[in-house]
């Protein structure tokens, strides 16, 4: 095991999500670079986890505004609920989660405990939601967080822009292009 060993996250790429306007147009541009971190990180022996959201239909994993509407989103066997087609999950670990953060009522610190993660790098949707959120709590678990910037995205680009500064100047993350993170694993 590699001591200060990366993990690659990508975080709710599922069709749902690019229903939305803000979305749906990077949807393809979002693919190709989830896809490109993927094949660097195999190469460079880092793990990869697509982390998705999935929720029961009878409310139990609900969260208060779907509760409060009556009406739920992204229902175990939907179509919505599937990745996105063009990303590639060959080789890595599917993490379900029922709320924005990764760890909220996951066994997600265990796995990266386990295999001597020290930073995850972390590309997806919705910047300023699940994005956020699992950064924030990776910062509470002593876990370091690089967000790829062109490998993240968001409906409003104000939220993105705003969630990426705020994070950085609260120093619970740093950013990165995808040419930096490439750039670090190859000298790994």
């Amino acid at each position: 095991m590699k001591a200060n060993r990366d993990a690659l996250f990508l975080v709710d790429l599922q069709k749902a999500f690019f229903d939305e306007e803000g979305l749906a147009e990077c949807e393809g541009e979002l693919e190709a670079a989830a896809n490109r971190l993927r094949d660097a990180a195999r190469l460079a022996d880092v793990p990869v986890f697509v982390i998705t959201t999935v929720h029961s239909r009878d409310e139990s994993t609900w969260t208060l505004n779907m509760l409060e509407a009556g009406e739920g989103f992204l229902f175990a066997g939907d179509e919505g609920t599937q990745v996105i087609s063009g990303l590639n999950t060959e080789e890595t670990t599917r993490v379900e989660k029922t709320r924005d953060s990764a760890w909220f009522g996951t066994d997600l610190q265990l796995r990266l405990t386990n295999l001597g993660i020290k930073r995850i790098v972390i590309a997806g949707v919705s910047t300023h939601g699940c994005i956020a959120q699992t950064s924030r709590d990776a910062y509470a678990h002593n876990t370091r967080v690089t967000i790829v910037t062109d490998a993240v995205a968001d409906h409003r680009q104000d939220y993105h822009d705003a969630q990426l500064r705020q994070l950085e100047e609260d120093r619970q993350a740093s950013i990165a292009t995808i040419e930096d993170i490439l750039e670090s694993w190859n000298q790994a």
